[in-house]
């Protein structure tokens, strides 16, 4: 026999020191990334972006930056939570990188056809985030749903670039 912890309760062995380290790390990392992130899309304000070709209903600057803050928070929400009932953040973490690199592919190197792999290959992590993270609590699963609708609108923004630029 193995000592394994049951999934239907990882909880009980995880201590309230492990708690609050997971939850510092899943703030420090998901604020990071937001952070960064912010300070890499220049929006109107980047010539480079503000002269390219948008694709039809690409919301005007200011509602990146009501939604985007949201998605972040429901984001480390849903991680704590599914982390509390015995998921492994690792899924997690790597669609943090890939998000990251979404922003200084597309705003800082200009990069729109790599950014768009990006965002296919950060779509896909996070649909395999969503079904992992549902399997331990369906929702810190569903707290993930709003991220993945907007990536998908966010890919279909990046396409129009591509093609139309």
């Amino acid at each position: 026999m193995t000592d394994a912890i049951p999934l239907s309760e990882p909880s009980a062995k995880r201590t309230p020191e492990a708690a609050m380290l997971a939850l510092v790390a899943i703030l420090a990392a998901t604020g990071l990334v937001a952070g960064l992130g912010a300070l890499t899309s220049g929006g109107e304000a980047d010539p480079w972006y503000a002269a390219l070709n948008k694709a039809p209903g690409n919301p005007p600057g200011f509602v990146f930056g009501i939604v985007w803050p949201m998605l972040y928070a429901l984001m480390a929400v849903g991680a704590f939570m599914a982390w509390r009932a015995g998921a492994h953040l690792g899924l997690f973490f790597l669609q943090l990188f890939v998000n990251f690199g979404w922003s200084y592919l597309f705003f800082a190197f200009h990069q729109p056809l790599i950014a768009l792999i990006d965002i296919a290959i950060l779509w896909v992590l996070v649909f395999l985030m969503i079904q992992q993270f549902r399997r331990h609590s369906p929702l810190a699963g569903w707290l993930q749903t709003p991220y993945l609708a907007w990536l998908s609108f966010a890919a279909y923004l990046n396409a129009w670039v591509v093609f139309a630029n």
